[in-house]
């Protein structure tokens, strides 16, 4: 049977931050199959580039950049060269871009504020500052998906500035819903389980048994299966959802 949803995104373009690999990767490799043009951009050029590549390969157009998402300059920088890429406009904004695998799990007497500070400084600062640089290429039918996590719900303990840093992005995303909503754009965010990436991985042993035994789905989440949120997110069947914050987590929590 022929997937009618394979243009789905036809002369659409996506930007996607954090795209050097997990989740990043992932996502555009989903869009990159439902027809989108992908912009891919990280701080690891490299690794961007490979993207980039595997994009091209399975037959989509593919550009990469690099990106500072803290830095207004280097995310006013990549809006311009995404939207050139994009025919002068970016219709999707996938928010990927965090501090993750390399964040000190301790207690929180013991972070060490400028450890608190990079963290939020990407994965709080840099949502907002990518919105700003983005908003100007945004039409009436934009999508900005941002990527918050499911430890907000369940108070991950000893990770206080990781846990607390997506939590701002629910508020952030719901901010953004009220005044983007003014232009038609829809502002929504992600809140992903345990995720068995290359990140994730290499913060436990055994991580592939992590909280299956918690879940209503008794099997590890796979980087597959959050890119279906986001491919709805940013399409024309979640035209009246905005402020949400959809938890995919295999049915480890219930909000």
């Amino acid at each position: 049977m022929t997937d009618t949803r394979a243009d789905e995104g036809a002369e659409r373009t996506v930007l996607i931050t954090g795209a050097a690999g997990g989740l990043g990767r992932s996502f555009a490799l989903g869009f990159a199959g439902r027809g989108y043009r992908v912009a891919v951009a990280d701080i690891d050029t490299d690794g961007v580039a490979e993207t980039a590549r595997l994009i091209r390969h399975a037959g989509a157009d593919a550009w990469h950049g690099r990106v500072d998402v803290t830095s207004a300059s280097s995310t006013e920088e990549l809006a311009v060269a995404a939207s050139e890429f994009g025919h002068g406009r970016i219709d999707v904004l996938v928010n990927n871009a965090a501090v993750y695998g390399a964040v000190t799990r301790a207690p929180l007497e013991e972070i060490d504020p400028a450890e608190w500070d990079l963290v939020m400084g990407v994965n709080l600062k840099g949502p907002w500052l990518m919105v700003r640089a983005v908003s100007p290429y945004l039409p009436g039918t934009g999508r900005v998906v941002n990527l918050s996590s499911a430890t907000v719900y369940s108070g991950s303990e000893n990770w206080l500035h990781y846990v607390a840093s997506k939590g701002g992005v629910i508020a952030l995303t719901r901010v953004m819903a009220k005044e983007l909503g003014r232009r038609g754009i829809t502002v929504n965010a992600i809140a992903p389980g345990f995720t068995l990436t290359e990140a994730s991985k290499g913060l436990m042993e055994n991580a592939e048994a992590y909280g299956v035994d918690r879940g209503a789905l008794r099997r590890a989440s796979q980087p597959e299966d959050i890119v279906g949120a986001a491919l709805y997110l940013a399409g024309a069947d979640s035209s009246y959802v905005t402020g949400q914050t959809l938890v995919v987590d295999g049915g480890r929590q219930f909000i």
